[in-house]
């Protein structure tokens, strides 16, 4: 493996730099992205099971305990029950693409290293050819050393660039699909949970949100 790095020239440098901050994105978003960090099962049940105001108390609770994209969320759609039921539907779609934003973080940097990575290795190759001439100009043809030293560079600055982009680009598009489910599973919860709360009478849900109110300046 050393000897492949070596033989790959300057421009191998710049490639593996590249496939370490890969690997470093990939394995960072992929323990962001699992469901228990984003979508707790504990969260989800105490919100099917917030059928009445009675069960709001015992829902923010257990969204404190479990702090996530959709817990926080939920925190935000029982702070705006006051409002509207467009108006809190707006909120919570607003604060939604911030969470998005958030787990996106890092998708930018794979996408760019899927481009790249495969130009490093083209760049490698041009640098590989300048070579493999430029010892031919001086040994001539019967320097079979040079012209190895030269192929050498060539395909493996080639072959590494591949090497990057190919694993980058399948966790750049696991990852984006990964997000978009988890968006659409959350926007269905909350959608079912507003649902539900403003079936009940304006004067119930003032009820809740004082009760909330009273519960936060505790908290404070």
């Amino acid at each position: 493996m050393l000897q492949f790095l070596e033989a790959g020239g300057p421009f191998m440098i710049l490639l593996v730099l590249t496939s370490i901050v890969s690997v470093a994105f990939i394995v960072e978003r992929a323990f962001a992205l699992r469901r228990r960090k984003v979508a707790p099962d504990v969260v989800e049940d105490a919100l099917d099971r917030c059928q009445t105001k009675d069960d709001l108390p015992n829902l923010q609770v257990i969204c404190q305990q479990q702090p996530s994209a959709l817990s926080r969320l939920v925190l935000l759609a029982v702070e705006h029950l006051p409002l509207p039921k467009a108006d809190n539907a707006d909120g919570v779609q607003t604060r939604a693409r911030r969470e998005i934003v958030h787990l996106e973080r890092g998708l930018v940097v794979l996408e760019i290293i899927t481009g790249i990575a495969p130009l490093l290795g083209l760049v490698g190759t041009l640098h590989g050819m300048i070579v493999l001439f430029g010892d031919i100009g001086r040994a001539g043809m019967g320097d079979n050393a040079a012209i190895a030293r030269g192929i050498s560079i060539t395909l493996n600055t080639t072959l590494m660039g591949l090497l990057i982009a190919i694993p980058s680009l399948i966790a750049w598009s696991y990852l984006s699909r990964r997000i978009e489910a988890l968006a659409v599973e959350m926007e269905t919860l909350l959608d079912e949970f507003l649902r539900r709360q403003y079936r009940a009478p304006a004067a119930v849900r003032k009820a809740v949100a004082k009760r909330a109110e009273a519960s936060r300046a505790e908290a404070a």
